[in-house]
């Protein structure tokens, strides 16, 4: 049975998919299709007041385009004032705590503070002392719960598309997560949302980047792509992140390119429907061909327009929810 959406959001903050219900999702999922309308007015004027007057503090410690441009641009189409902080401009270099930093910030009156961090649990420690609200945008190989929320809206509505059913839900379908998921924190938000709107996951790549005990989470776990891709209505390709690791996790890349990348010749063993996404950036002709990416499969770009919407929606659902308390936690 799919679960009924709660008529109100309740949640402070948006730290992570775990923390969040089934029916918490797809309010959130549900919430995001008149934000897209927006994006897409033919009148031109992409701006609705929700936010006006408010503050959105956009305070990244890691390097990012997708993630900060699509807060941003998610922010001024509610019609809030904007302010970015890089870490490398913020008193944080001159050894000032986050706890500090964020206090300073809020005395300017902020409302949202969209956070990414290359510490896991940044978010946290933030939230339970910070009256703002909390978007976690990226906690070290934690998790990047705004990133798996726009992929199960991309999801739903491009099957919704593809197979004309308007109602269609993630129930049941089957998701192949490929590449490199040890380093992932976009893996681990996505097994939390697929397993809870009751998708099927399946994790494939080499042994050494499969995450220790991952079935514990609910998937299956293959190192064989002919067994990953049979019968699946998703391919999701993982770019191989060099930059976390710390050694060589496997002989070469043309070997990794032979046995794991997304190309014509390995969707040989997907259904001719199945749709390819990719959470960028693209490591071209490594994990993902661009034929591929380029190609009629791709709803990459989809999910670029799709993340704006979303944290529209998120954003608007924590601001304005009577609900949404900002007291700060015992």
């Amino acid at each position: 049975m799919v679960a009924t959406s709660p008529a109100v959001w309740t949640k402070k903050d948006l730290i992570g998919i775990r923390e969040l219900s089934r029916a918490e999702i797809e309010l959130i999922l549900d919430t995001a299709p008149q934000f897209l309308a927006v994006s897409k007015r033919v009148s031109g004027i992409k701006k609705v007041p929700l936010l006006q007057g408010r503050l959105v503090v956009n305070w990244f410690h890691e390097p990012s385009t997708r993630t900060r441009t699509s807060f941003e641009l998610a922010a001024k189409r509610l019609s809030a004032d904007t302010l970015s902080i890089a870490a490398s401009s913020s008193s944080s270099v001159k050894g000032e705590t986050l706890h500090d930093t964020l206090a300073n910030i809020e005395a300017m009156s902020t409302d949202i503070i969209v956070l990414r961090h290359g510490c896991a649990g940044a978010p946290h420690i933030l939230a339970a002392d910070h009256a703002s609200h909390i978007i976690n945008a990226g906690d070290g190989r934690h998790e990047h719960p705004t990133q798996a929320l726009l992929d199960a809206f991309t999801m739903r509505e491009a099957l919704r598309v593809q197979r004309q059913d308007p109602t269609l839900s993630l129930e049941g379908m089957k998701v192949a997560l490929i590449g490199d998921i040890e380093h992932s924190r976009v893996a681990r938000s996505n097994i939390h949302a697929l397993t809870r709107l009751g998708a099927s996951v399946t994790l494939c790549g080499p042994v050494t980047l499969l995450p220790a005990g991952a079935e514990r989470l609910g998937v299956s776990i293959t190192t064989q792509m002919r067994e990953a891709l049979a019968d699946v209505d998703v391919i999701y390709s993982l770019r191989i992140q060099l930059e976390r690791q710390s050694r060589g996790l496997f002989p070469s890349i043309r070997e990794y390119v032979k046995m794991f990348r997304i190309d014509s010749n390995s969707l040989r063993f997907a259904p001719d429907d199945a749709i390819v996404m990719h959470p960028g950036p693209i490591n071209r002709d490594l994990e993902l061909s661009t034929e591929v990416a380029d190609g009629p499969r791709s709803v990459i770009l989809q999910q670029v327009t799709n993340g704006v919407a979303v944290r529209m929606a998120i954003m608007h659902l924590l601001a304005n929810s009577s609900g949404a308390s900002r007291v700060r936690k015992p």
